[in-house]
């Protein structure tokens, strides 16, 4: 990490022809279990992953703002007083300077190895490394859930994606070898263990290739669903509702906004019993319950594609213990949680089978539950 914080601060150098005051890091993150809860005040189990965004960042002397990145050769360059009016990848690195109130303007260098349109939350990274570093610079001492709210602001209000608190949670509280359980009614956060490593097994990653877009359409439909079941049913969310709740209300809802609550409502059943199973080190049993939530996003949540349940579908056969889609929905990656010895066979299994459908070749790797965002340099 630290050879590219300071590759990252080279960067910043050749582009604005000094050096930048310091570099700060965020990591991307994989949801294990708990799709589309978050911003229903439900229960997520997100890691930190050991991929990440580096954010070089310098003070300037007058207003304005000026953002560069490995993604593009243009420099986009704002006054401070129009941050908001941000688009396009600027809008995410802007649209949290934006919500901080920046007082005065900055020169910024944004690159990272996390894949853009995975569903690896590359966006909340970019959010929550330029957060820490302009917080710092800035001396307006936020602490890291006020941050992770600052990220979401963000993404909501500049950027116009309707995402929940999830991603930058995971970037800012993340632990080594710890999931972050979250209860996005309360805010409560508990840093739970993994024990993957010292059961044999490994986070395997997924990348289908067919980016998605959190703020093209769909995810906004799926939210607006369940916002109207909540209100169906005179509840604040669907945090409030049990199954049976569902079932003896039906009539309240159609089919499809029942089938949307009916994943939610079980998802959170599901994470609340997969920490259960973690803290057990039944790793069978979590794998199961990753079975059950990929079932349950893709008839339920339709969420799905089928380059995501072809992964799926082939990890299983191929020794994973359970897989299921992460991210929003709508292509990005699968996640599989396979012992060590087998994820070779996963490997070459799924490419072949990509191949045999005629979709593109994916991008296969391990991840590690890493920690949560800091200064570098």
């Amino acid at each position: 990490m630290l050879g590219l914080a300071k590759q990252t601060a080279e960067k910043f150098e050749a582009k604005f022809g000094y050096a930048p005051t310091g570099v700060w890091s965020a990591p991307g993150r994989v949801n294990i279990i708990g799709e589309h809860t978050d911003y229903n005040e439900g229960f997520v189990l997100p890691i930190a992953i050991n991929r990440a965004t580096y954010a070089a960042i310098a003070l300037r002397e007058d207003n304005v703002a000026r953002v560069a990145s490995t993604f593009t050769d243009e420099v986009i360059e704002l006054n401070i007083d129009q941050l908001g009016e941000a688009t396009g990848w600027a809008a995410y690195p802007l649209g949290v300077a934006h919500i901080l109130r920046a007082s005065k303007g900055f020169d910024l260098f944004i690159d990272s190895d996390v894949p853009v349109g995975a569903g690896l939350s590359s966006s909340a990274a970019i959010e929550c490394a330029v957060a820490l570093g302009l917080d710092e610079l800035l001396g307006l001492g936020n602490d890291r859930r006020a941050l992770a709210s600052i990220g979401q602001r963000a993404e909501n209000e500049v950027v116009g994606a309707p995402t929940g608190i999830m991603d930058q949670s995971a970037s800012l509280l993340g632990k080594v070898d710890h999931a972050v359980f979250l209860d996005c009614q309360s805010l409560a956060v508990e840093n739970v263990e993994l024990g993957f490593a010292a059961a044999g097994l490994e986070l395997v990653v997924i990348d289908t290739r067919v980016a998605h877009r959190l703020n093209d359409g769909g995810y906004a439909t799926r939210r607006a669903a369940c916002e109207a079941a909540s209100a169906a049913f005179k509840v604040p969310s669907l945090r409030h509702l049990s199954v049976k709740d569902l079932d003896d209300g039906r009539e309240l809802v159609d089919g499809v906004t029942y089938r949307r609550a009916h994943h939610v409502v079980t998802e959170n059943d599901r994470v609340l019993e997969f920490v259960a199973a973690l803290k057990l080190g039944d790793f069978s049993r979590c794998g199961a319950l990753m079975v059950q939530s990929h079932a349950s996003m893709r008839d339920d949540f339709e969420i799905s594609i089928d380059e995501l349940d072809t992964a799926v579908e082939t990890s299983m056969r191929h020794g994973a213990l359970g897989a299921r889609m992460t991210g929003g929905g709508f292509g990005g990656a699968a996640i599989a949680l396979c012992p060590i010895e087998k994820i070779s066979d996963l490997t070459n299994s799924v490419y072949a089978e990509f191949e045999l459908l005629g979709y593109a070749k994916p991008e296969i790797f391990t991840v590690n539950a890493a920690d949560g965002a800091s200064r570098l340099i």
